[in-house]
């Protein structure tokens, strides 16, 4: 098991192990709740994790028009998870909260479009939107 957690502890998620589905997405909603050039998640099956503690939750719209819930910690504030409509039964880990320089890198890079120039995904696909057209080197 892995354990992903707010700064302060009180939000947390136990998660079944590694998951190959990591990804890098450069979209301006990732770069304002992270406050990063980009976000990068790992998904898992909702059934699969384990959520302890009570977060607040912020929902956006998201370009493909469907929402997006962003779970945070109400008492420090990190984005822990969220689940977005077009990805149903799933979960998406900031992998900030796994904190682990060895969790497995992104395998997909989206929204390049906004993507800053000094930021370079090497081993990942890359896309233009989400994960519609692929972008071409």
């Amino acid at each position: 098991m892995i354990d992903a957690r707010c700064s302060c502890g009180a939000l947390s998620l136990s998660l079944p192990g590694p998951s190959r589905l990591v990804v890098a997405c450069h979209c301006l909603d990732c770069q304002r709740r992270t406050g990063a050039p980009f976000g990068v998640g790992v998904f898992y099956p909702a059934d699969a994790v384990t959520i302890s503690g009570t977060p607040q939750q912020y929902v956006r719209t998201a370009a493909s028009g469907g929402k997006v819930r962003n779970y945070f910690c109400p008492d420090c504030g990190s984005t822990v998870y969220w689940q977005a409509d077009n990805l149903p039964g799933m979960i998406g880990v900031a992998i900030g909260a796994i904190a682990d320089p060895d969790f497995p890198p992104p395998i997909r890079s989206v929204f390049e479009q906004s993507k800053h120039g000094w930021v370079e995904m090497s081993g990942a696909e890359h896309f233009q939107q989400g994960s519609v057209a692929k972008r071409s080197r």
